[in-house]
């Protein structure tokens, strides 16, 4: 039995006052040894596709399994990490809050936010790029230099992941004429009346098809073949990859674009979480796959033979790995890459901590305050690694 989108959002708008993601009946549920019979999962708001797939995979384990999952939507970054960080959820369906967290930045420079202690099970493969309307004649990350380009400093992720598509092609915020708008829909707006030529966008939104219908719409290819390119993309972040899209305004199967690559939903957990549980509900997820790969256009990218390999915002957790690793999926290079990755997060759990024992009244401080002070000392950081 496969579980579609409809039924997906029937189900949780029924439920929704109530917290908890639908069963579909637990009569022949399996047994998974150390899987949770209960868990809360924190993710996007509903509608969200992060909370589709999540209630969709919730859905799953009911059947297959006879657990019950309340689900916690929530629209901001805090309202989904927190939870995981304070216990008082089991897994968060994390975007890029995840990578502020580990790393302090943004809202996440604060006394009891700065870099945590989270681990990866799994995440599903995303894409977004700059795209361009297309009668500005704009075709490369280079010709976008001097040009206007909209954007929405209060919309982090994005903004996080433009960045590096820009070093791609050796350019900075500095070589743009940058337009501010307040929100991520407004960027998009700008575009389609003419006040910006660009932006950082990811292709599924569903607003992004005006533009498409009105000037056009190219997409900045990032080829893997620009091997330098990629390596300054990786400077800036380190969770990015290549990824062909073919999904989304301007983009088909025969019209595929390389993208930047990331993950999006990741499951995360607190490092702590013992490794037979984190390992069940890896498994879980795996088995279950073809009962929720249909729910929408991206959900069979949650196959375990991507999902289940880096690169993501955070070292992968140990329960998870043996899974992996039993399974022959897990490879020297993904190991190379776990061993990377921790020895950055220790780094930087280490000189924060250093920052905060050292800073009279750092409880105190403001977010302001504290990434003046934190944001050289994590330039070391990362300087040294």
């Amino acid at each position: 039995m496969s579980i579609n989108r409809r039924e997906v959002l029937q189900g949780t708008a029924a439920v929704a006052a109530a917290g908890l993601a639908p069963t579909l009946g637990t009569a022949h549920a399996a047994n998974l040894p150390n899987l949770p019979e209960t868990m809360i999962w924190t993710a996007y708001d509903i509608g969200a596709a992060g909370y589709v797939e999540a209630s969709a995979v919730a859905e799953a384990f009911g059947k297959k399994y006879g657990t019950r999952i309340r689900l916690q939507p929530s629209g901001s970054s805090l309202g989904r990490i927190k939870p995981v960080m304070d216990g008082r959820a089991s897994h968060g369906w994390l975007a890029n809050e995840l990578y502020f967290a580990m790393d302090g930045l943004y809202e996440f420079a604060a006394p009891d936010t700065g870099p945590q202690n989270l681990r990866t099970l799994m995440g599903r493969a995303n894409s977004l790029s700059i795209g361009a309307a297309t009668d500005s004649g704009i075709k490369t990350v280079a010709d976008l230099k001097g040009r206007k380009f909209a954007v929405a400093k209060s919309n982090t992720s994005i903004y996080a992941k433009t960045e590096p598509i820009l070093a791609f092609a050796g350019l900075t915020w500095d070589d743009l004429d940058l337009v501010e708008y307040p929100s991520y829909g407004a960027t998009v707006k700008a575009l389609i009346e003419g006040k910006a030529d660009a932006g950082g966008f990811a292709p599924s939104s569903a607003s992004l098809r005006e533009l498409e219908a009105t000037r056009g719409i190219t997409w900045m290819a990032l080829s893997p073949e620009n091997k330098q390119g990629w390596a300054r993309m990786k400077k800036v972040v380190p969770f990015v990859e290549p990824f062909q899209e073919t999904v989304g305004a301007g983009l088909s199967d025969a019209n595929p674009v390389w993208m930047l690559g990331y993950r999006y939903p990741m499951i995360t957990v607190r490092t702590e979480t013992p490794a037979d549980q984190t390992y069940a509900l890896t498994k879980a997820v795996a088995e279950t796959f073809d009962m929720y790969k249909d729910v929408n256009k991206v959900a069979s990218r949650w196959a375990v033979a991507k999902a289940g390999t880096p690169p993501m915002d955070a070292a992968m957790h140990d329960g998870a790995i043996r899974y992996y690793k039993e399974i022959g999926l897990w490879k020297p290079e993904h190991q190379e890459w776990q061993d990377s990755m921790l020895k950055r997060h220790a780094a930087m759990k280490k000189a924060w901590d250093k920052l905060i024992a050292k800073t009279p009244g750092a409880s105190g401080k403001s977010i302001a305050e504290m990434q003046a002070l934190w944001y050289p000392v994590r330039a070391e950081v990362l300087a040294s690694l």
